[in-house]
């Protein structure tokens, strides 16, 4: 569902651009909104959510995808933890919906999808584990990567019930505002995946901003 934001980005308290193939970790309160802007259009921002009180409590696709009866996220969605308690919710989105089924990018992935050369390239779990490595007040480790959000990107399921990659569907502006129900830590990888044509092989800047409530 498109529903655009009455927020303007010069009011926003914090902002910044990821650039591509870079990561961020950070906390949001509760009450608090915050954007993740789509700069060139159909980059894909893998995200992972945590309670900041207890973050072995973290957003689940599972129950996320059981509670509002559909595989897409969108404006009105409401993401739940492997707790089932409400987390953040989608308060505007002009892209339209976002896939939380296919996972993020790892060396084993760019193995087993591309070739076994392309191994070595970066992946978005390495970014995740580079962000963790360098805030270790955060109290995240690997065990910690688990269900993500894979904003802007198009993953639709087939008739088989199985997932493909598609074009992607949003668009240089397009964003994403979720309203955080608890104190969370935000985790994004903006995706460095080089091979695969949504992004036309080009990973790209996100923008990423938060209000006060």
């Amino acid at each position: 569902m498109i529903k655009t934001s009455q927020l303007q980005a010069d009011t926003a308290v914090f902002s910044m651009t990821v650039g591509a193939g870079d990561y961020y970790l950070g906390k949001v309160s509760a009450g608090q909104t915050f954007r993740i802007l789509d700069l060139e259009g159909n980059q894909a921002a893998d995200t992972l959510f945590y309670s900041a009180a207890n973050p072995s409590e973290r957003y689940s696709a599972t129950d996320t995808i059981r509670e509002q009866g559909n595989v897409y996220l969108t404006a009105g969605s409401i993401l739940r933890s492997n707790e089932n308690r409400a987390m953040l919710e989608i308060v505007a989105d002009t892209c339209g919906r976002h896939d939380t089924l296919g996972g993020a990018c790892a060396t084993e992935s760019n193995t087993v999808r591309y070739d076994l050369e392309k191994r070595c390239m970066h992946a978005c779990r390495d970014s995740w584990m580079l962000a963790i490595a360098e805030k270790p007040e955060y109290g995240l480790s690997k065990r910690d990567i688990s269900h993500n959000i894979n904003f802007f990107m198009n993953v639709p399921v087939t008739e088989a019930g199985g997932l493909s990659f598609a074009d992607g569907i949003s668009a240089p502006g397009k964003y994403v505002e979720l309203k955080a129900l608890m104190d969370i830590y935000v985790l994004i990888s903006n995706c460095p995946q080089l091979n695969n044509p949504c992004n036309a092989y080009n990973p790209t800047p996100i923008e990423y901003l938060v209000w006060n409530a």
